[in-house]
């Protein structure tokens, strides 16, 4: 950053080359997720490499480097598996074979590799909730009509009243409306209903099939032998429904969500099937620095609960989702960073942190008030935060360049299902603005697809805005004051800084109203992290020497005295 604050020995380019950032800092950490910085990338969003406006696998491995400069330890992937993309890959046809519009299983097979070479892991998403309704078992559940065996694999009912006329219960999809469609018999007549919690292109599975839990652990070794370092598992919450799929007995069910515990979600009986799942994936080896892991996606109604899920044989990680749901508000965030970390103490897991994803608006869009300027600001301190919280941190795809939501896109371009199905209307599901995270990278150019493909007037799946050209990664490389200059700093302290990464505890200190500090210590090395989230300067006590500031500049101090700028984040040496 600047000449004003404090210099800190950093590894090279020449070091990191030598000692890969998934390996740096072995000797203090006892298992490499414990304090990793792990990057998502949604694939068709990222990087194009054969020009035909959709991301692909050739793309993310031609850019594999950067992501190593950027200082990340492991590489998340979104679905890029075969699938008629009716939620953008999550509704999966097979497994075990890419998705065309992606490349092809050599082109992941060679990405997983150029990855370990640059010492990065990754870690693959993983759909067991739910298949697509292409999806073989489906496809001759449907053929062979009631008493299929394959139903069995399904959730298949008889509808309620005179002709089965109506949905089995009352549950309600995630994506607005009901959650059952009813099917049509081989000879043409109204048939069952089946389950799907989701699109109806999204059939959910039956885990009390033996079948279904056969091929998924089929599945985990298929990825494992092909080098995946672990699995990031979507609805992870979701595989287990309670006995006799009971009614809920009222509407508006999302407003449940991360509420209370449904009947189709967090029921206790997914326990046994991820100690199942541990088993299998130790098979491959307990060293902290190579184990192969899990990462729960669980929405719970609190931290406690998604505690559960890491018990010492199940994951190894879960979201934390009531972190990223907090407003920007020094009582809140600090509260549930005490939730979160007195949480995960018990069960021995580590906290994590995460401020955007592929699923939410990006949080400079979330946490603002509709001044660029000041919106970053307040993004960028949110940042610098997380990052010195103790455990791992997930980063989202294009929030290092300081992206913003696009809220405008046009009705025709949106592909999200729940925009496709409830039309936006957030009574009837989710707001349908999930396309709003996803528009495809800035990587280059004045002009869009900001190179993104390979041709400078190339197609990109969803429009660019026309600001984003000054936010490039091209445009902002050795700019210090750019955001990704202040992510690639922030994230090289990270790692060289003793006191910094894993842990299980902060130690608060005394601060003004709308000012959180604490301080972490390890090795005898100690760093403050203050964060004022109000509008305006405050002033406190100067802790040490300013080490990292989200502004770029050191704090203006008049001796003892330092003054935090409103809305900033500072880390500083002790």
């Amino acid at each position: 950053m600047t000449q004003h604050l404090a210099a800190l020995n950093l590894p090279s380019a020449e070091t990191e080359a030598a000692a890969p950032a998934a390996v740096a800092g072995a000797a203090r950490r006892s298992g490499w997720w414990r304090d990793a910085v792990i990057y998502q990338v949604y694939p068709r969003s990222f990087a194009d490499a054969n020009g035909d406006g959709m991301g692909d696998l050739a793309g993310i491995r031609s850019r594999l480097p950067y992501l190593r400069d950027l200082g990340v330890d492991a590489v998340w992937l979104s679905p890029f598996y075969s699938s008629p993309q009716a939620d953008a890959g999550y509704d999966v046809a097979d497994y075990r074979v890419v998705d065309p519009m992606f490349g092809d299983l050599a082109d992941a097979e060679g990405l997983i590799a150029d990855a370990h070479g640059l010492g990065l892991r990754i870690i693959v998403d993983i759909v067991p909730n739910h298949v697509s309704d292409q999806h073989p078992w489906f496809r001759q559940a449907l053929r062979e009509g009631p008493g299929s065996p394959l139903r069995g694999r399904f959730h298949f009912r008889p509808g309620q009243g005179a002709d089965g006329e109506l949905p089995p219960n009352d549950w309600e999809s995630i994506f607005g409306g009901p959650a059952w469609t009813r099917t049509e018999n081989p000879d043409g007549t109204p048939g069952e209903w089946y389950l799907h919690l989701f699109a109806p292109q999204q059939p959910d599975l039956n885990w009390d099939s033996p079948a279904v839990a056969d091929e998924f652990r089929s599945l985990l070794r298929f990825w494992l032998d092909l080098g995946a370092d672990g699995f990031r598992i979507d609805v992870a919450h979701g595989l287990v429904k309670a006995a006799g799929l009971p009614d809920i007995g009222m509407h508006d069910q999302l407003r449940l969500l991360g509420n209370d515990v449904l009947p189709f979600f967090d029921q206790d009986g997914v326990h046994e099937i991820y100690r199942d799942w541990r088993r299998i994936l130790d098979e491959y080896g307990t060293d902290p620095q190579t184990r192969r892991i899990a990462v729960a996606e669980a929405w719970t109604p609190t931290v406690e609960r998604t505690a559960l899920y890491l018990r010492p044989d199940e994951l190894h990680q879960a979201f934390n989702f009531q972190y990223l749901g907090t407003e920007w508000a020094a009582g809140p965030l600090r509260e549930v960073i005490d939730v979160s970390l007195d949480s995960m103490r018990p069960v021995g897991a580590p906290a994590t942190w995460v401020l955007s994803n592929h699923d939410v608006v990006r949080h400079l869009t979330r946490f603002g008030k509709g001044d660029r300027e000041q919106d970053l600001h307040r993004a960028r301190a949110a940042t610098l935060l997380m990052l010195a919280l103790p455990g791992s941190a997930y980063l989202y795809q294009g929030e290092e360049l300081g992206l913003p939501e696009v809220t405008d896109l046009p009705d025709e371009v949106r592909q999200d299902p729940a925009f496709t199905r409830a039309r936006g209307t957030a009574a009837e599901g989710q707001e349908g603005m999930r396309d709003g995270c996803r528009v495809p990278l800035p990587w280059s150019g004045a002009t869009a697809p900001y190179g993104f493909g390979p041709a400078a007037d190339g197609p990109s799946w969803l429009p660019q805005p026309a600001e984003w050209a000054k936010l490039s990664v091209e445009a902002q490389t050795g700019d210090a004051s750019s955001t990704l200059e202040l992510y690639r700093r922030a994230l090289a302290v990270r790692r060289a800084h003793p006191a910094l990464g894993a842990g299980d505890a902060v130690e608060w200190l005394d601060a003004p109203e709308g000012v959180i500090a604490f301080r972490r210590t390890a090795v005898g090395d100690s760093l403050v992290c203050t964060v004022n989230t109000t509008g305006a300067p405050v002033t406190l006590p100067v802790p040490g020497v300013p080490l990292l500031s989200s502004t770029g500049e050191a704090p203006a101090a008049d001796g003892a005295q330092a003054v935090l700028l409103a809305d900033s984040t500072v880390w500083w040496s002790c």
